[in-house]
């Protein structure tokens, strides 16, 4: 009996953390802006926040530890976001990471520059990212995706051994699909797309990138965005698979 009991314990011990999934990760997904690339009236930033925060709970995330973000939230009641600020994203971040005891999760679909992406009237930095990041998710394992032009700024800031970072572009190109008719950005569109047939996020990365690939040259777009994938070397045993 003895020894059995010894077996289940050593059992116990050696399950991994992911063993529960999702179920207990924080996660934020924010839309910045509500402008096309023209100045124009878009949704697909929002369209993008809504439906990437389904995706999430389709894999296991809870709905309570999600927190969505817009910068027009009134026009949007159902679904409960908060107003898109990079103070506020910072504070609810801190809040979820304290209420729960898995990873990260955060999300951000909106344009961007060589400075940062997008929130609202703000450009929220790298290093600014970087620093609300570590402050509330320290060592867990952390997942940030940012959908935005230029994104791959976000790259050496944002990467660490615990980290798993993907962009929709290089730090010198532009991503596609703000345009006041596109559903979501070609970046979302692939996400969104390419979840359901894979199992994890690395195999994740590697079909939204050939989907991005696919769409940007059947919509003749060029140069190519060419999103960038950062997998920090303790991350991969800690990402849940679905």
């Amino acid at each position: 009996m003895r020894k059995f009991s010894a077996i289940i314990a050593a059992l116990l011990i050696a399950t991994p953390v992911h063993a529960a999934g999702f179920s207990d990760w924080a996660a934020i997904v924010v839309a910045g802006d509500w402008h096309a690339h023209d100045g124009s009236a878009s949704e697909a930033f929002d369209n993008a926040r809504r439906d990437v925060s389904f995706a999430l709970m389709r894999i296991g995330f809870n709905a309570a530890n999600i927190q969505q973000f817009s910068v027009r939230p009134e026009r949007y009641p159902s679904q409960q976001p908060m107003r898109a600020d990079p103070q506020t994203i910072s504070n609810a971040l801190w809040d979820l990471s304290n209420r729960t005891s898995g990873g990260c999760l955060i999300y951000f679909s909106s344009h961007g520059s060589g400075d940062g992406v997008v929130v609202g009237e703000k450009v929220y930095a790298p290093d600014a990212l970087a620093d609300v990041v570590s402050n509330s998710c320290g060592d867990r394992p952390t997942i940030v995706i940012i959908s935005a032009c230029f994104s791959g700024v976000f790259v050496p800031a944002l990467s660490g051994p615990n980290r798993f970072v993907m962009t929709a572009a290089r730090p010198d190109r532009s991503s596609f699909g703000c345009g006041s008719d596109n559903k979501y950005p070609y970046f979302d569109t692939c996400f969104l797309q390419s979840m359901p047939a894979t199992h994890d996020f690395p195999d994740l990365a590697v079909a939204v990138k050939q989907c991005v690939s696919n769409l940007e040259k059947k919509t003749g777009m060029s140069p190519p965005s060419q999103p960038q994938v950062s997998i920090g070397d303790k991350v991969v045993a800690e990402l849940p698979r679905w």
